[in-house]
């Protein structure tokens, strides 16, 4: 009748080792000796087993009665019911590793269903003694999971992070009663004020030490000594499971001074394959895991906190969180549940680098422009969030290291991160890109790129470069819209080599307010031949689905005649006006065609009669012509 004791060792031991509540005498273990049976009729069998400290549960107390009628609980003075002690953790108890990436919790927990107890339980208000908090706690909980949810949000709301006696440990007590009175205590006082609580409530739990990447983790840190952190195991439906009160109450500062209460529901239930993520306790079997993990390989693995898993994120690669560059680049990926937006920061800013969304995470390379070590840190957050969720939180760091500089890899200070198209820009209408990647090469200088509209929207583009070569007026007249039907091609000609950035702005046509921005694109010339003109500039007479064919350059050559060919729908008449002479354009199907000599002339306009009868025209296009 008797268990293993997590040691692969079967132990049992005379009665007399133990008082009436289950309480160890110290005694030696013996050899094993068969079950002491009571009484005449030998009804009730005890068993009684003791375990060394050092290996997981305590003693476990059986009483059973021949008749099977009934289990005998015994009860203390103040009615609460006494419980076995906490068993090993079996075969049952273990979950696969790596994380199947199905639930973040061992078990189902339906947070709706619960509510209405987790409002009662925070309602609460007794601080007397720990008994008559856990008699209230209990009146509106019916199950074993009811009374643990009880139990654990009554602590994490109403318990504090003990900053200043973390410090100074001496004057420092965790037990229960001296908890609940203070209010506040350390990792050590939840999980004992825990334990004791759940033993009230008859349900079995363990509190578990061990090491955290906690306050003060530095990436790739070792752990060595004693262990530093403590938390709790549950026994809830034929099986253990893990909880961390002190990580659902709130979090400290980076200078452990200020504690903040901030529920963190990521900690209860945890599934153990994700809990080691940041829990390694010193005994591995209550990893609950298998295979278990060793401390080096708790060491090695990345650290995800809760966060980023709160955010559905999935993954990180790669799995380590320090990386080398190679040739002066590293390369980072993130794999989440749809519509997630990302950001990141090295060393504090997000010049060097490239983000690129994806429909399932982001892609990012990394080009630091220093050698050394550099902290890069990822952020999220959903891209329908709630206003109170619409910050970006850090989800994941790594540490860079970087032997070489990659020069050639500097990004304009324009250059907007995520760069590319993806399912955001796909969300605010533009569809079936050309360009997929985020970068654009081009050698003449010119690049052209289309998009299927699938929204009623007018759209805004401007060219930016660094050194200020480029003025903003000037940079949007780098580039042409060509409107067809729904699709929308972007003429883009660059005035020199070198790293351009192209922005996109679009807004609802019934909108009269702004353009909001919605992507970018990198575009890149080497060849230092290369110097366009800017295109023809444009009025608002000028109309979204009208075309110029030629003259495509801003600037016309002087003394020269030069061939008109416009596509301009619902007008009567088109001339084009250069210094005192003005020629007519003539219109054939749809276009309309001529020629206008630029002798002597600084500018060339373009100008229209929309109606035969109004002797009115308006300026819609004008060149300017080349000096001699």
């Amino acid at each position: 009748g008797s268990e293993g004791d997590g040691n692969g060792n079967s132990r049992a031991q005379p009665p007399q080792g133990t008082d009436l509540n289950g309480r160890r005498r110290p005694t030696e273990p013996c050899e094993q000796t068969p079950p002491i049976t009571s009484g005449p009729d030998k009804g009730t069998q005890v068993t009684v087993e003791i375990h060394h400290k050092d290996t997981g549960p305590q003693l476990i107390k059986r009483l059973s009665l021949g008749k099977g009628s009934q289990r005998l609980r015994g009860h203390d003075n103040k009615g609460f019911q006494k419980i076995e002690a906490p068993r090993s953790p079996g075969a049952k108890d273990l979950h696969a590793y790596p994380w199947d990436k199905s639930s973040l919790k061992s078990m189902p927990v339906d947070l709706q269903q619960l509510e209405k107890l987790d409002a009662y339980a925070l309602k609460v208000n007794v601080k007397n003694s720990v008994e008559e908090l856990v008699k209230a706690l209990l009146k509106q909980a019916r199950t074993d999971l009811e009374k643990v949810r009880a139990i654990w949000m009554w602590i994490c709301h109403h318990i504090e992070y003990d900053v200043v006696g973390y410090h100074n440990k001496s004057q420092l007590s965790s037990k229960p009663r001296d908890v609940l009175q203070m209010g506040k205590s350390i990792c050590e006082g939840y999980a004992e004020l825990f334990e004791h609580m759940c033993s009230l409530a008859g349900i079995q739990c363990k509190k578990l030490s061990g090491h955290a990447k906690g306050y003060g983790y530095k990436t790739g840190q070792t752990f060595t000594g004693d262990s530093d952190h403590a938390w709790n195991a549950v026994y809830l439906e034929g099986r253990w499971h893990l909880l961390d009160s002190t990580w659902g109450s709130g979090s400290v500062d980076d200078s452990f001074t200020k504690f903040t209460q901030r529920y963190n529901e990521f900690y209860f239930l945890t599934h153990p394959a994700l809990f080691i993520n940041n829990h390694f306790p010193d005994n591995s079997n209550w990893q609950l895991l298998k295979p278990t993990l060793t401390l080096k390989e708790f060491e090695n693995n990345m650290l995800h906190n809760s966060n980023f898993y709160m955010l559905g994120l999935l993954a990180t690669h790669p799995e380590t969180p320090i990386i080398q560059t190679v040739n002066g680049k590293a390369s980072v990926s993130v794999d989440c549940r749809p519509g997630t937006l990302f950001m990141f920061k090295l060393k504090g800013t997000d010049e060097h680098g490239l983000m690129t969304l994806k429909k399932h995470g982001m892609e990012l390379d990394i080009y630091p422009q220093k050698t050394g070590s550099h902290k890069l840190e990822i952020f999220a957050k959903p891209s329908k969030a709630e206003a109170s969720d619409d910050v970006y939180k850090c989800v994941a760091e790594y540490v860079v290291e970087c032997e070489s500089v990659d020069a050639a890899a500097r990004f304009p200070k324009d250059l907007h991160q995520p760069v590319g198209p993806s399912w955001f820009s796909e969300r605010h209408g533009f569809l079936r890109p050309s360009h997929r990647q985020p970068v654009l090469h081009t050698n003449d200088g010119r690049c052209s790129l289309t998009f299927t509209l699938g929204k009623d929207i007018s759209v805004l583009t401007s060219l930016h470069t660094d050194g200020g070569s480029l003025a903003e007026d000037m940079g949007r007249r780098h580039v042409l819209q060509i409107h067809r039907r729904n699709q929308i091609e972007l003429k883009v000609h660059l005035p020199h080599a070198g790293n351009f950035v192209l922005k996109i702005y679009s807004k609802k046509k019934s909108d009269p307010g702004n353009y909001d921005y919605i992507f970018n694109y990198l575009i890149r010339c080497l060849n230092t031949e290369v110097k366009w003109p800017a295109f023809p500039q444009s009025y608002s007479k000028w109309l979204q689905d009208y075309e110029i064919l030629e003259p495509l350059s801003g600037l016309l050559p002087a003394n020269r005649n030069v061939r008109f060919k416009l596509k301009m729908h619902g007008i009567a008449k088109v001339l084009v006006q250069a210094e005192n002479t003005t020629h007519p354009l003539t219109h054939n199907k749809g276009y309309w065609e001529g020629t206008c000599n630029t002798s002597g002339c600084r500018e060339v306009f373009v100008m229209v009669h929309e109606n035969a009868n109004h002797s009115f025209y308006s300026h819609v296009l004008k060149y300017e012509v080349e000096t001699q």
